[in-house]
């Protein structure tokens, strides 16, 4: 009778233990009600569209698709509309999602417009991705007010007019993606003013003009790539003995300088720079990289490649098309 008595007394612990509520349910709250009012705001703007047809009243709104709440406080920390058949604007309730860290309009090639001004009211915003879309107009001056933002990608739109020197305000971008877009006009000189974090520069396939400013030189590059645009004059303040650049992206632009007394730091990996007028010889400072990828054909190189490092290890379309390139594994100097 005791043993009996014992194990229900042990059976009854365990049910109470169980029916205790867990620390992270009592951790999770639902979703905030005027949230949930601004996100069914901007799936009307969009036209209710399927992709977000789980955006209903039944179901709390830190659960729907394309949406993550803090756990916390049931605020929405991040808005993800991607791959989706959607038409239409960004809308601009998007600015009403006070605590928003991460907004993305991804792969929406339906989506058309300009940049709403109402995202400078999110100001807990750390990455904005608006890219592989129709969106058109200029980059907006106003995104420098969203001073917590370290990724800013706007790539793979129709983006129009000059590149804002404003951008250079934002102290904690690791990158810059404005590349696949219709941008003329040059570089900015306040490129090479950024304090703190220098970022990533993604500016290719536009349609950028004039010399490269020679304040980015001032920066410690770790990535960049400006090809296929119309630039012009010289690349080389990227290089030095004290830089710690690893991927450079020049190619199919206008550049015209000697390349010879170029100081090529040990970090490079990658570069390109074909489809310029590049002159002069190859610095022997490339056979103490370790390089993944190198292209210098077409251009007006010259000289003997220097032997050594990898530079042996790429074929003839490396060094194709200069004028006077020869050695190994090129042609063959004439003796």
């Amino acid at each position: 009778m005791k043993i009996t008595l014992t194990l229900a007394m042990f059976f009854i612990s365990i049910l109470t233990f169980l029916s205790l509520p867990t620390p992270s349910l009592s951790l999770s709250k639902p979703c905030n009600k005027n949230d949930e009012k601004v996100l069914f705001q901007i799936k009307n703007s969009l036209g209710n569209p399927y992709h977000l047809a789980s955006w209903q009243p039944t179901l709390d709104c830190c659960k729907w698709y394309c949406v993550k709440c803090n756990k916390t406080t049931g605020r929405i920390i991040e808005l993800t509309i991607f791959s989706g058949n959607i038409s239409g604007q960004i809308p601009p309730e998007v600015g009403n999602l006070p605590y928003l860290q991460t907004l993305e309009f991804h792969k929406l090639t339906n989506l058309t417009g300009q940049i709403p001004s109402t995202i400078t009211k999110l100001t807990h915003l750390t990455q904005l991705r608006l890219s592989w879309t129709n969106l058109s107009g200029p980059v907006p001056s106003f995104i420098s007010q969203l001073t917590n933002l370290n990724s800013l990608d706007l790539s793979f739109n129709s983006l129009t007019g000059s590149i804002p020197p404003e951008l250079a305000k934002l102290t904690k971008l690791y990158a810059i993606g404005l590349d696949r877009n219709k941008l003329t006009g040059t570089i900015p000189e306040s490129f090479g003013m950024f304090k703190g974090s220098v970022p990533d520069l993604y500016l290719s396939h536009n349609q950028l003009t004039g010399d490269i400013p020679k304040s980015l030189g001032y920066l410690n590059f770790s990535r960049i790539d400006v090809s296929r645009n119309q630039l012009t004059g010289d690349f080389s303040m990227f290089f030095g003995r004290n830089k710690t650049i690893q991927i450079a992206d020049f190619s199919r632009n206008r550049f015209w300088f000697d390349l010879s007394k170029v100081e090529f730091p040990t970090s490079l990996t990658y570069l390109d720079m074909n489809h310029n007028k590049v002159y002069g010889s190859l610095p022997a400072s490339l056979t103490g990289l370790s390089l993944q990828g190198l292209n210098v054909s077409y251009n007006s190189l010259c000289g003997k490649i220097p032997q050594g490092g990898d530079l042996q290890k790429f074929d003839h379309s490396t060094y194709f098309h200069n004028r006077c390139l020869c050695g190994s594994p090129f042609w063959a100097c004439a003796n």
